[in-house]
């Protein structure tokens, strides 16, 4: 069977209400810039999305706030979306803070088959509430369960059929544990290229992991903060 699709709307046809998606990117780079458009307008609702942000006000997932498709959000850093803060202070949106790295590791050890992990980031702080804590070295860790969602929606440089996918640079950033997590990973790359031409030393994301890749397109790259030094 190929892994690869046409487009971003043909690659989600099994992507249903209720689905639990884990999606790359930090801030807005890097992010699954076709699959959020064609998952807005695919019109699934209650959704529950874990990425390190959660987009700006128009763009990134930031469309799925503003048509009310997302039910939860499992973030790290949710501090540029005005809709977003809105949303959680109405009740509109559940939302689950969990540190950077304890995300991150949560997703690592998904992708590994490890069901739960000890960590002292957040001990003693309402992140620990109702978790269980042991003592190692001295100090309080909390117990935190590995996090393996419905689908794994990742952006990559580069891919081949086979699934191989290389990231570019800071684009490096969730998208590898969050391929390795997700019990379906769909890739959307800048380009396609032929097996075999991508470097092995240069996989980042061996082709195992991935069950869909394809070619995305029209990619606006936004940055979310421009400063610009005035001379003169």
């Amino acid at each position: 069977m190929t892994k690869l699709f046409n487009n971003a709307n043909e690659a989600i046809f099994d992507i249903n209400d209720g689905a639990t998606l884990a999606l790359g990117g930090f801030g807005l780079c890097g992010i699954p810039e076709n699959l959020i458009s064609a998952l807005r307008d695919k019109g699934i609702k209650n959704l529950t999305c874990i990425s390190n942000n959660a987009g700006v006000d128009n763009f990134g997932i930031g469309l799925l706030l503003q048509t009310r498709q997302v039910n939860k959000m499992v973030s790290s850093y949710v501090g540029e979306n005005k809709l977003f803060e809105l949303l959680v202070l109405s009740g509109e949106l559940n939302l689950e803070l969990v540190p950077q790295g304890t995300l991150a590791e949560r997703l690592r050890a998904g992708g590994a088959g490890i069901p739960a992990f000890y960590t002292p980031t957040g001990a003693s702080t309402i992140i620990a509430n109702n978790k269980e804590i042991k003592w190692y070295n001295g100090k309080p860790c909390i117990l935190e369960n590995a996090i393996i969602p419905d689908f794994s929606l990742v952006k990559a440089y580069k891919g081949d059929a086979m699934g191989n996918l290389l990231y570019r640079k800071t684009a490096r950033n969730f998208n590898p544990v969050m391929a390795t997590a997700g019990k379906i990973t769909i890739a959307e790359v800048e380009e396609i290229v032929p097996v075999g031409s991508i470097d092995p030393d240069m996989v980042h994301t061996p082709g195992i992991y991935v069950h869909r890749i394809f070619q995305g397109k029209n990619y606006e790259k936004r940055i979310e903060k421009l400063t610009i030094t005035k001379r003169g």
